[in-house]
C-alpha cells in the first residue's frame, strides 16, 4: 500500500521501557522491513517529519536512523525527491513467488586431529555448575571474601590505564608470577622463581599449550584411567594417541603404562589428589614414574587442581619437588582456590624449557586480562589468599563431615569412600547397580551426580559415583542424601 508521502510505516512499534534506545529500535525495525521484502527496491520512505509524527518520536531520532541505513547502502537519499530503498538490494534478495534453488549445505571441513578426536569427545557430557548437591569441581562461592576483592579491584581499575588496559608481559604480570612462586614455596616446598612461571587462561589453556608445544600427531600420552577428562580432550585435539593407565591406591600403575606403551611422550597425573578417586601417589610410585619418563625421554604433566585443600596436618608434596632431572611440568589453577570465572591458571616449567615457552608466549599465546592478573597479585600479596585458603580448608572439612555422616543412611549398595582433601568424594556401587540409571533418577529429583564412568577413557571394573560437596552447605548435602537414599535404582543389597 502506498501513500503520496511514502510508505505507511505507522505499524512500527517502539518500546520505551526497553534498554535499547528508541533510535536503535527504529533503525532495526526499518532494516528488518527492508531485508524481509516489506519495502522493495525503489519504494519511497515518508518524509522524516511525517514519520516522526506518526511514530511519536523526534525528527532527530528518525534522521539518525535513516542516515545509518543510507551509510549501509540500504537507502538512497535523492535531493529534492526523498529517500528510497536502494536498487542494489534486489540483486541480492530472492524474487517473491519464485522457488529458491536447492542448496546443498555441507559441514565445514575440520582438521584431522579434531575429526579423529570426535568419538572420544562425545564421552564427555557437560554438567551444570550450580551451587547445589552434588555438583563437582565448584568451590564454595558463598564463602568468597567479595568485599576485599571488590576493594582491590576498584583500586586497580583507578590506577594507571597503561597498567590495567595494555597488553602486559606475554608470559604474565611479574608481580603475579612472583606471588605464585612464593605461594608454591610456602605451601608445597617447591623451589622455583618467577621466570619459570607462565600465566594462562586456566588449566585447560595450559594443557592445550603444552600439547601444542610438545605433541605431534600419533604421540602417545599416558592418561590416568579414570582421570581428568578436560586434559584428555586437550591432548586429543593435538592428534595424540591416549593410553589409559590403571589406578590403584598408590596412584598411576606405572607397570601397566610400560606394558601398554613403554615409549611415551607425555604422562598426565594428579598425584596429590587423584581425579576422581582421591588417592595420593606413593613416594615409590613417584620415583617409578620419573624413572620411566627419563628412560622414554618423555615428560610428566602434574595437575594440582585442588592441592591447597587438604584435611590432614600437612599438605602432600608435589611431584615437581621430587624431580631432579627436569621432567615435570606443574599446572595450577585459581578456578578452585578462588573462583572459575577468573579463567586464570599457570604453568611451572623446568629451567631447561623457559626459553621455549618464552618464545611461544611472545609469539601468540596471549594470557588473561592484565587487570585480572593485577587484582590477584594484590590479593595474594596482601595475605587475603592465604587467609581464604585456611578458611576453606575448615569449611570443606565441615561439609565433607556432613556428607559422610549423612551418607551412613544410604542403602547398602552405596559405600562412600574416605577422602583427605579437595571437595569431592567417590562412592562405590554394588556391581549390579546401573550407575547411569541412578544418575538419571537423581537428576529428575533435582540432584546432580556423576557416574565414575564419565572419567574413564576405557572401561574399568569399578562401579561408582562422584559426590561433590564443596559448593553446597551441610543442610543441602543432607537433603541431597535423603533424595539419593530413596532412589528406586539403589533398593537392593550388595550381593543381589
Amino acid at each position: 500500500m502506498k501513500h503520496s508521502a511514502g510508505a505507511l510505516l505507522s505499524f512500527i512499534k517502539l518500546d520505551r521501557t526497553s534498554r535499547k534506545g528508541v533510535g536503535v529500535q527504529l533503525y532495526m525495525a526499518l532494516r528488518d522491513i527492508i531485508l524481509s521484502g516489506g519495502l522493495r527496491a525503489g519504494d519511497r520512505l515518508p518524509a522524516t517529519r511525517i514519520l516522526a509524527r506518526e511514530l511519536g518520536v523526534s525528527r532527530t531520532t528518525v534522521i539518525d536512523a535513516v542516515e545509518r541505513l543510507v551509510v549501509e547502502g540500504m537507502l538512497v537519499s535523492r535531493v529534492g525527491a526523498g529517500t528510497f530503498v536502494s536498487d542494489a538490494l534486489d540483486a541480492q534478495r530472492p524474487q517473491q513467488g519464485l522457488p529458491e534453488p536447492a542448496k546443498t549445505v555441507s559441514k565445514p571441513r575440520l582438521s584431522y586431529a579434531i575429526t579423529h578426536a570426535e568419538p572420544a569427545y562425545a564421552r564427555r557430557t557437560w554438567l551444570p555448575h550450580e551451587a547445589r548437591a552434588f555438583i563437582t569441581a565448584l568451590p564454595a562461592l558463598d564463602a568468597f571474601p567479595m568485599t576485599n576483592w571488590a576493594r582491590i579491584s576498584a583500586r586497580q581499575l583507578r590506577g594507571a590505564r597503561s597498567k590495567v588496559m595494555g597488553y602486559g608481559e606475554p608470559k604474565g604480570m611479574r608481580a603475579l608470577r612472583r606471588a605464585i612462586a612464593t605461594h608454591l614455596s610456602a605451601l608445597k616446598g617447591i623451589r622455583c622463581h618467577e621466570e619459570q612461571i607462565f600465566i594462562t587462561c586456566g588449566a585447560q589453556h595450559g594443557f592445550a599449550l603444552i600439547g601444542h608445544m610438545l605433541l605431534n600427531p600419533g604421540d602417545r600420552v599416558w592418561m590416568e584411567n579414570p582421570g581428568a577428562s578436560g586434559a584428555r580432550n586437550a591432548f586429543l585435539s593435538q592428534g595424540a594417541e591416549l593410553v589409559p593407565v590403571n589406578i590403584d591406591e598408590e596412584g598411576m600403575v606405572v607397570a601397566d603404562g610400560l606394558k601398554k606403551s613403554p615409549h611415551f611422550r607425555l604422562a598426565f597425573v594428579t598425584p596429590t589428589h587423584q581425579q576422581p578417586l582421591g588417592h595420593v601417589m606413593s613416594l615409590a610410585r613417584r620415583f617409578e614414574l620419573l624413572r620411566a619418563a627419563e628412560e622414554a625421554q618423555g615428560l610428566v604433566i602434574e595437575d594440582d587442581y585442588d592441592g591447597e585443600f587438604y584435611f590432614d596436618n600437612a599438605p602432600q608434596p608435589a611431584l615437581y619437588s621430587t624431580d631432579t632431572s627436569g621432567r615435570v611440568l606443574y599446572v595450577g589453577t585459581f578456578s578452585k582456590s578462588l573462583f572459575p570465572a577468573l579463567r586464570l591458571g599457570f604453568i611451572l616449567v623446568p629451567e631447561s624449557m623457559i626459553d621455549a615457552f618464552d618464545q611461544t608466549f611472545a609469539a601468540w599465546a596471549s594470557g588473561p586480562a592484565t587487570a585480572t592478573q593485577a587484582i590477584v597479585a594484590d590479593f595474594m600479596d596482601e595475605g587475603h589468599f592465604a587467609t581464604h585458603i585456611r578458611l576453606m580448608r575448615r569449611l570443606y572439612k565441615a561439609r565433607y563431615d556432613a556428607l559422610r555422616d549423612a551418607a551412613s543412611s544410604l542403602p547398602e549398595t552405596v559405600r562412600l569412600q574416605e577422602t583427605r582433601s579437595g571437595f569431592h568424594a567417590t562412592a562405590d556401587l554394588a556391581p549390579h547397580i546401573d550407575a547411569k540409571l541412578v544418575v538419571e533418577q537423581a537428576r529428575e529429583r533435582g540432584v546432580i551426580l556423576a557416574p565414575l564412568s564419565r572419567y574413564c577413557l576405557a572401561p574399568i571394573e569399578k562401579n561408582g559415583l562422584v559426590f561433590g560437596f564443596g559448593s553446597a552447605p551441610p543442610e543441602e548435602l543432607r537433603k541431597g542424601i535423603d533424595i539419593v537414599r530413596d532412589l528406586p535404582a539403589l533398593q537392593s543389597n550388595w550381593s543381589a
